[in-house]
């Protein structure tokens, strides 16, 4: 089994290959050749785990030896930060990821791509566990975010998401209740109640809402009927064996289990 795994990475490797030389030959861009490194080219879906782990290693020794200007060479060490992601190699992943970040600064990449490796180079650092640091850079993404496409911005109002559940994984409830306070209205006027990013701005800020120390009465009541409206949407829109939807119901019972509490304590 193993060697017919190997067998077929190779020939992936050596079509990706193959494909990516002509598109050069032939000065055309590499993109859609680049392609066959990430993604299956029969079923469309993009490997995974040690497929994913063992291509980004063919293609990191098939470009490493050109010059960091190549953008195969950029690309190839993209995928080679991904595969090693994929595989659960986090610690590799991570210098790998912060390696690129740096070649990318050297040959002046766009501001829109160094954010979009710096959002990935912070999932990377919550895998590790290292949650204070990921912050702190999804903090920097959301403010460059908001400075290169304004509040209105689809990817705007997912790094405020980013940052603020990552602020909520901190328990630092309050600063994450001000964050979605300024956001969620204009994601909800720009994209609607129905759409995942609102929905999950909206249990964030219901989590945050009840879990926080100073929380009253009065916020668990807020917290309450904003979770029964998303999980409502949740469930019309998505149906009740979406993620959405199965998340939101167990937020709630806990939400109503918690409200119960309060209001059995005389505690305003």
């Amino acid at each position: 089994m193993r060697l017919r795994r190997l067998h077929t990475h190779n020939c992936v490797a050596e079509q990706a290959k193959i494909l990516v030389a002509e598109a050069e030959e032939n000065n055309k861009r590499i993109d859609s050749a680049w392609l066959r490194w990430r993604k299956c080219s029969l079923c469309g879906q993009n490997y995974h785990g040690v497929v994913a782990c063992a291509l980004g290693w063919a293609c990191w020794k098939t470009y490493v030896d050109r010059s960091e200007t190549d953008e195969a060479r950029k690309m190839a060490i993209n995928v080679l930060g991904n595969g090693l992601y994929e595989a659960r190699h986090y610690e590799e992943s991570l210098s790998v990821k912060e390696a690129e970040l740096s070649m990318r600064r050297r040959v002046g990449a766009s501001k829109q791509n160094m954010l979009g490796m710096q959002n990935n180079l912070a999932g990377v650092y919550r895998m590790l566990g290292r949650d204070e640091h990921a912050t702190r850079m999804l903090r920097d993404i959301y403010s460059g975010r908001l400075k290169l496409h304004g509040e209105e911005h689809k990817e705007t109002f997912g790094a405020a998401l980013n940052y603020a559940s990552s602020l909520v994984k901190l328990l630092r409830f309050e600063e994450a209740k001000s964050l979605l306070r300024r956001t969620m209205p204009v994601t909800r006027r720009v994209l609607g109640d129905t759409v995942q990013i609102t929905l999950k701005m909206r249990l964030c800020y219901a989590f945050a809402l009840y879990k926080a120390d100073s929380a009253t009465l009065g916020d668990l009541r807020e917290a309450l009927a904003t979770q029964e409206d998303t999980e409502r949407i949740a469930r019309r829109v998505y149906g009740g064996a979406h993620p959405m939807t199965t998340v939101a119901e167990r937020d709630l019972r806990n939400l109503r289990a918690a409200l119960r509490a309060r209001e059995t304590s005389g505690i305003a």
